[in-house]
Formats: C-alpha cells, structure tokens, sequence
C-alpha cells in the first residue's frame, strides 16, 4: 500500500486517501514495504521500479512513521493460518497485529485474516 499514495495511484480509493490525509490519525509504513520494493525492483519487476531510499525519504517528509521490523513481528509470522502466502503481506498482517494498529490493503484475500485489516 505505500507505494499506492506515494505515486498517487488511481487504484487509492477515496476511502484509503481520506484516511492517510487525516490529522488526527497516525499513518506508518513499515520497513518490509522498503525491503519489497528493492527486492523486487532488483528483479525488473515493472510494477516496483522505483528508487526505494527516495520513496522512504518522501513517506517521512510526508510525516509517515517508519515502523522496523522487530523479532515479536517475525515470530507472529509464524502463527499465521496460511491464507496468503506472500511474505511481506505476512509480516505486515503480523506487525499490525503486535502493535496494534489497523493494516490497509487494497488485496480482497488478506480480508480473510479479520482483524486488524481493512480493505480500501
């Protein structure tokens, strides 16, 4: 989902932006996402060509936290059911699961999961 609003994709739903744009919200992006995007821009993926330093620059000067990738997130990986088998979905359902915050997606099959995922 970063990088829907950070190239303002018009896959961003109405609902989705006016989330991200509330002040009275906090909107963190974890370090998975950046480990995604070089990853598989690495591999010439067309959808993730983007220069993933300057990404993380934009979300923090947008005022986005940085979320790290802490061993209590990797280990709830593990408790997962195995409804999806991406392993950056996968560690993000887990670290908004530990933290306690709400994981937007715009991926139908994550809403399998419940709580804490919102489809956007």
């Amino acid at each position: 989902m970063l990088l829907w609003p950070a190239l303002d994709s018009p896959s961003l739903s109405p609902e989705a932006r006016g989330i991200i744009a509330d002040p009275a919200g906090d909107v963190l992006f974890s370090v998975a996402s950046i480990l995604e995007i070089v990853i598989k821009s690495g591999l010439g993926r067309q959808d993730f060509l983007v220069d993933a330093a300057r990404l993380r620059q934009r979300a923090v000067n947008a005022g986005f936290g940085e979320l790290p990738i802490r061993a209590p997130h990797v280990l709830a990986v593990g408790e997962l059911p195995s409804i999806h088998s991406d392993p950056f979905d996968r560690i993000l359902l887990a670290q908004a699961r530990i933290e306690g915050f709400t994981f937007l997606t715009g991926d139908e099959k994550l809403v399998q999961y419940g709580s804490p995922v919102h489809r956007v």
